[in-house]
C-alpha cells in the first residue's frame, strides 16, 4: 500500500500539484484519471522519486519515502518496476537483454538464475518466442508487454504505468489492461496506472483519482464514477458524442437495471392474465370451478 499526505508542487512559480492526498491499495489497479496537463504525470513522478515534492509525505507500506535516507530510498526503490509511456526499450539490446536488464542492475542473481527469471516473466506476457528479436522487429503491443515484463522482473512490489494505451489499437489496448489486471491481482502487487482512457476506467478501474488543474476533486471505482455529480468529471467522461448519446438514452429510458425490472414484472403479469383466461388449461379448470361451482370433468373428484 502507498500512502500520499498533502502532496503540493510548483514549476517556476506555477502550481502544478495542489494537497494531493489518497490511498493506493494493494492488489487493486489505482488509476490516477484527468485531462492532459492537470498534473497526473507530476504525481507519479512525486511518489517513485523523480520529482521531489515541495511539501507533503508518501509512505510505502509504513516506511517514508521522502525526505528519508538514501540507502532506505533505495530499498523501496528496488522494488518498483515501471512501464513507460513508449515503452523505453534499449534499441542496442535484444527483448530478453531488455528483460534480463534491472537483473543485473538491482539483483546478485547468476547468469542461469536471470536467463530463467527471463524466460517465465516472458512466458507470463505471451511473448516465450521473442526473446531473440530486437525491439525495431516487433509490434508497439509487443514492446509493451516487453515492458511490463521488465517491470515485474525482480519481482516488484509496486508497478508504475503511465499511459500504458497510448499508440495502440482500441483491441491491443484492452488486452494490455487485462495483463497489467491480471499481474496485480496474481502477484498481489501495488499498481498505480496514469490514464486518461475511459475504456480503461471501465474495464480496470479498482480505485480511480480524478486530477483537475492540479486538484484532486474525487475518489471512487468504476462501479459509481458514472453517476458523479461533480461537474468537471461529467464533462470529461461524456466528452465524446458516443458517451452523450449513451448517456442521452439512460435518462430516456431509465438504467438497464430498471428496464430489466419493468420487462420482469411485465412478462410475470403476463403469465398470470394467460393462466386467469379460460382459454388455458388452467384457467378452464379455475373457470368452472368458480362458475359452475364443481369440479371440471375428470377432475379426481369426480372419478369413482
Amino acid at each position: 500500500m502507498i500512502e500520499i499526505h498533502n502532496i503540493h508542487k510548483s514549476f517556476n512559480g506555477v502550481k502544478v500539484l495542489n494537497g494531493i492526498s489518497g490511498i493506493f491499495e494493494t492488489g487493486k489497479t489505482n488509476l490516477l484519471l484527468g485531462a492532459s496537463g492537470t498534473g497526473k504525470s507530476v504525481l507519479l513522478q512525486c511518489i517513485v522519486g523523480l520529482v521531489k515534492p515541495d511539501i507533503g509525505s508518501i509512505t510505502y507500506d509504513g516506511k517514508v519515502f521522502t525526505n528519508n535516507k538514501l540507502d532506505l530510498k533505495q530499498e523501496i526503490r528496488r522494488k518498483i518496476g515501471m512501464l513507460f509511456q513508449g515503452s523505453a526499450l534499449f534499441d542496442s539490446m535484444t527483448v530478453e537483454e531488455n528483460v534480463e536488464f534491472p537483473l543485473r542492475m538491482l539483483t546478485s542473481m547468476s547468469r542461469g538464475e536471470r536467463k530463467d527469471r527471463v524466460e517465465f516473466c516472458l512466458k507470463r506476457v505471451g511473448l516465450e518466442n521473442a526473446g531473440k528479436k530486437m525491439p525495431s522487429e516487433i509490434s508497439g503491443g509487443m514492446k509493451k508487454r516487453v515492458g511490463i515484463a521488465r517491470a515485474i522482473a525482480p519481482n516488484s512490489s509496486y508497478l508504475f504505468c503511465d499511459e500504458p494505451n497510448s499508440g495502440l489499437d482500441p483491441l491491443t489496448a484492452i488486452k494490455i489492461d487485462e495483463l497489467i489486471y491480471e499481474i496485480t491481482q496474481e502477484y498481489d502487487i501495488t499498481t498505480v496506472i496514469v490514464t486518461h482512457d475511459m475504456n480503461s476506467v471501465m474495464e480496470i478501474g479498482d480505485k480511480i483519482m480524478f486530477l483537475h488543474k492540479g486538484n484532486k476533486l474525487w475518489e471512487g471505482g468504476r462501479d459509481n464514477i458514472m453517476d458523479t455529480d461533480v461537474k468537471e468529471l461529467q464533462e470529461f467522461i461524456f466528452a465524446s458524442s458516443l458517451m452523450k448519446a449513451a448517456k442521452k438514452v439512460e435518462e430516456e429510458l431509465g438504467s438497464l437495471e430498471d428496464i430489466t425490472s419493468i420487462a420482469d414484472n411485465n412478462d410475470e403479469t403476463a403469465a398470470k392474465a394467460e393462466n386467469n383466461t379460460p382459454d388455458s388449461p388452467k384457467g378452464t379448470e379455475r373457470y368452472l370451478r368458480t362458475n359452475a361451482g364443481g369440479d371440471p370433468p375428470g377432475s379426481p373428484d369426480m372419478l369413482v
